[in-house]
């Protein structure tokens, strides 16, 4: 199971025959405070009388002795069935005995449990009527204390209101932590430099233990009040991977800490009593990992998912971390879907859809029948309404699954009983069948059930849970006629969760459980409406007066379980599975680069030879640079051939250079304002070039004459792009214009007229365009910040996304046309899906990246300070910084093996890189 950490099976089956006392023989709720060593005598005075050995452990709402010979029992007694507690021969009977055992405790009481005798784990066994057991502590001078110790406890476990029970424990509890402090001597160097220190608890499922914590600027530390179950835990801040803020018990107060990337089970979970100190830790931690781990977001794991760099199972595993799910917390346990339904064939046929559960529904909605009751019922329903009267996770439900391995998580939950026999989880097609016609279940799944330990499906410890109504014995889980053994139904677990279905329709599961439809109407909508209690700031707890009604609202909560945090407002997107991968025509790089459809042998040569070229895009050198502009360079066309480069400037020329004979060879001017982009029509005998004078002037190279002028737009055009015949043009009139129109052959002959097909409006300048591979989309970029996705076939809006506080300065769609990618003048690359609009991934840097290239996944952009950055999208770093220009990257194209770069900037220069490989 998730939350105990992975160990040989050998080891496992030893954990229940060294470790006897836990945390989990305790209540829910309630604290170990301190142990002594002490000897349980029985049957005073008597010929039979006995002594034997153990350790008396003192909590805050029973006392605990635990023998040292594992064949006796371990003595559980509640302080709340306490009659008298005192120091043994007081007041009484047995006053002739008090000077022999001045060293013994009386507890004299109406119930008492007996655990785990000769080591077995089983329900407890409970003995009830009036009874006196004495206990006498090896150290004498501690009688006092503990009987004190004991009748304040006993006093705060008599009140009448569980509230007020609650607030005294607190105050004691509080009152020891503010005795104590952190024992510094257990830091690892002297050297070591102290941040900070607060009171604070360690969090493991259904347990908190309160101590102290510490951070130094190394170190990570907590040391528990009563040393259990060791005397300190630390954490070294280089091993630290991840951190997060987390809810506790509703309140915004838990953190937990990773050292490693895709483990589910953290290094340390601890609650904090104030917020600021949560606050103050994490920002501790998280200034460390500044410089050495990249932050880590659910956008950018999405884009790892959509590009197959993560499995279903990895980047479901991520959601769940991102959305509080913790494997340290039952109430908020990790959450995964339910993914086959077939439970009966011989057979698993991953191929046949009917195979799997349909995901774009919750669970309670799979069976219409029962849908349709359920539906009725809310339609009758006051305000608050919900669908379902029990949630899909809850702690329970973990322990269901999890009885074989966590026999006693479930005992301490179900007050040391196990479930009836027949409630159990006996069998996968039982608990599915149940889940699809119960009345009030509608559970999913839990992460194991697509991981490689088979130990929560055999009963390994022999546990007795108990016999069937049929006479059968409650054993191992009975699997599916698919399944050949256990490992093999886990097996086969996996393969359906990577199957190319689930690829295909598991963010429609993700938007319910994580995404926009989680709440609103859109919940409502997909029938997938809870108790309001169940979602996060579904209540107020600080906004509870009455202690009684507070105490019981988060009991009530943390057993009914919790929604996970939403992570997305926004239609989640589709991953990218190879049937979808060719649904584009591959595109060359840069959207100034006429696209030329080849054999497919020479389609997939070309794209083995830009996978390995992005693959060392790092080895990037500077192979020449000329400065040929008196200003910026604004654009880059280069020929097919690649021996001429043409240039424009905010200089206003048109600029013709031989890349052969390093020489310039024409420099034209259209008019005295600056031009802004250029681009080689198919066949190379005309360049285009978009001009801050309103209009695009189509030249001629054979004749070497301007051949047309396109009047177009009512301020200066920023950007043009072509495709099939067709003009874009982009301008700062807030517009974006389509054209239909083939220049005039000859300059001198009649010029021809464009014909306008499509106007698309903005409503501020737009600074930037680019086509996707089939030129069915356009995506445009606006001064104020603005990104928006247009659908070409109908001059329509698919998506508006603010995506950054200034101008965009380069917009350009990654080859299979399923993202765009964005940068501004604010410093971000930002990844947009282009199917729903999402925004799914962002970076920063500590400047504007004013122009790029990408292939998807790694990005090459040129920044204000005149470097090209190499980005590993997926990784979210920078992998590479390269000196270029003496100022801001202007322009950028790439030949369509992605082996050669041309750069222009605001220095004036050109430069032509080669890849090194």
């Amino acid at each position: 199971m998730a939350f105990i950490r992975k160990k040989p099976r050998e080891q496992q089956l030893q954990l229940y025959s060294k470790e006897r006392f836990s945390l989990l023989l305790l209540n829910l709720e309630e604290y170990y405070f301190e142990q002594h060593t002490a000897n349980h005598i029985q049957h005073k005075g008597s010929q039979n009388e006995r002594k034997i050995r153990g350790s008396l452990k003192i909590c805050s709402k029973s006392v605990i002795f635990e023998p040292d010979a594992i064949s006796q029992p371990i003595i559980k007694i509640p302080l709340r069935d306490c009659i008298k507690i005192g120091k043994h021969g007081e007041n009484g009977a047995n006053r002739h005995f008090a000077k022999a055992i001045s060293r013994g405790i009386s507890l004299i009481f109406s119930q008492v449990y007996f655990i785990k005798e000769h080591n077995i784990v089983a329900p407890y066994k409970i003995e009830r009527g009036t009874m006196e057991y004495v206990f006498e502590l090896d150290v004498s001078g501690k009688v006092e204390d503990v009987v004190e110790t004991l009748l304040q406890l006993h006093r705060a476990s008599c009140l009448d209101k569980l509230g007020d029970q609650t607030a005294m424990i607190t105050a004691i509890l509080q009152s020891r932590l503010a005795r104590t402090s952190f024992d510094k001597n257990r830091f690892q160097s002297v050297s070591e430099k102290l941040h900070m220190e607060c009171k604070a608890e360690m969090v493991t499922p259904l347990v908190t233990n309160p101590g102290h914590a510490c951070i130094t600027d190394t170190t990570l530390y907590f040391q528990p009040l009563n040393g259990y179950p060791k005397p300190m835990v630390q954490i070294t801040l280089h091993d630290v991977r991840r951190i997060y803020k987390r809810r506790h018990g509703l309140m915004p107060l838990g953190l937990e800490v990773f050292c490693t990337e895709d483990d589910l089970c953290s290094d340390v979970y601890l609650k904090f009593y104030e917020r600021q100190d949560r606050d103050d830790l994490y920002f501790y931690i998280a200034t460390y990992l500044e410089h050495h781990v990249a932050e880590r977001t659910a956008e950018g794991y999405t884009l790892q998912w959509q590009r197959g760099l993560l499995s279903n199972y990895q980047y479901l595993l991520h959601l769940n971390t991102l959305a509080d799910r913790s494997c340290n917390d039952l109430s908020q346990y990790p959450v995964f879907p339910w993914i086959v339904s077939d439970y009966s064939s011989s057979e698993l046929d991953l191929s046949n859809p009917g195979t799997f559960r349909d995901l774009s529904k919750p669970v309670g909605a799979l069976n219409k029948e029962r849908l349709e009751r359920l539906l009725t019922r809310y339609q009758e329903m006051p305000e608050p309404k919900f669908m379902y009267g029990s949630h899909y996770s809850s702690p329970g439900y973990v322990l269901f699954y999890l009885v074989r391995i966590a026999p006693e998580y479930m005992l301490c939950l179900q007050n040391g009983r196990f479930d009836n026999a027949d409630r159990m989880f006996n069998s996968i097609a039982e608990t599915w069948k149940n889940c699809l016609d119960g009345a009030t279940d509608f559970k999913e799944l839990i992460p194991e059930f697509y991981g490689d330990d088979v130990s929560f499906l055999v009963n390994s410890l022999k546990l007795d849970l108990g016999k069937r109504q049929g006479g059968q014995m409650v054993d191992d889980v009975e699997l599916p006629p698919w399944a050949r053994s256990p490992e093999d139904f886990l097996q086969k677990s996996r393969d359906a969760l990577e199957s190319d279905y689930v690829s295909e329709h598991l963010h429609e599961w993700i938007d319910l459980v994580f995404g926009y439809k989680q709440k609103g109407r859109d919940a409502v909508g997909a029938h997938n409406v809870f108790h309001p209690l169940t979602y996060e700031g579904g209540v107020d707890l600080n906004s509870i007066e009455d202690p009684d009604e507070k105490v019981a609202m988060l009991t009530q909560i943390l057993e009914f379980g919790q929604t996970p945090k939403q992570l997305f407002v926004t239609p989640h997107p589709r991953r990218i599975t190879p049937k979808f991968k060719r649904l584009f025509q591959p595109s060359s790089y840069n959207a100034s680069t006429a696209d030329s459809p080849g054999e497919e042998s020479f389609e997939d040569l070309t794209e083995e030879s830009r996978t390995l070229a992005w693959s060392n895009i790092t080895r990037l050198q500077l192979h020449e640079q000329h400065k040929i502009h008196k200003e910026a360079v604004t654009g880059i066309a280069v020929s097919r051939s690649g021996s001429s480069v043409f240039t424009t400037s905010q200089d206003s020329t048109l600029k013709m250079f031989s890349k052969e004979s390093k020489m310039l060879q024409r420099s034209i001017s259209f008019s005295n304002m600056a031009l802004s982009s250029c681009l080689l029509l198919p066949g190379d005998a005309t360049v285009v070039s978009s001009s801050w004078d309103n209009n695009v002037y189509f030249y001629s190279i054979a004749f070497g004459r301007r051949q047309d002028t396109l009047m177009g737009h009512d301020d200066a055009v920023s950007k043009i792009c072509w495709h099939d015949n067709r003009l874009y043009s982009a301008s700062w009139d807030s517009t974006v214009k389509v054209w239909s129109g083939v220049p005039a052959e000859m300059p001198g002959s009649r010029r021809h007229q464009f014909d306008l097909l499509a106007e698309l409006e903005h409503d501020v300048s737009v600074d930037t365009i680019s086509l996707s591979a089939a030129s069915t989309l356009l995506v445009s970029g606006t001064k104020e910040g603005t990104v928006t996705i247009w659908d070409l076939t109908a001059a329509t809006i698919l998506h508006q996304i603010p995506c950054h506080s200034g101008t965009v300065c380069d917009t350009a769609f990654s080859p299979d046309s399923r993202h765009v990618l964005s940068a501004g003048e604010d410093g971000c690359l930002n990844v947009v899906d282009v199917q729903t609009g999402t925004l799914i991934s962002s970076l920063t840097s500590d400047e504007p990246q004013r122009c790029f290239l990408w292939d998807g996944n790694s990005v090459l952009s040129g920044s204000q300070s005149g470097e090209l950055l190499v980005w590993d999208l997926l990784g979210g770093k920078i992998r590479e910084r390269i000196q270029g220009h003496t100022g801001a990257v202007t322009c950028m194209w790439m030949n369509e093996q992605c082996s050669r770069v041309i750069t222009g900037g605001e220095d004036r220069q050109i430069m032509f890189w080669k890849l090194q490989c």
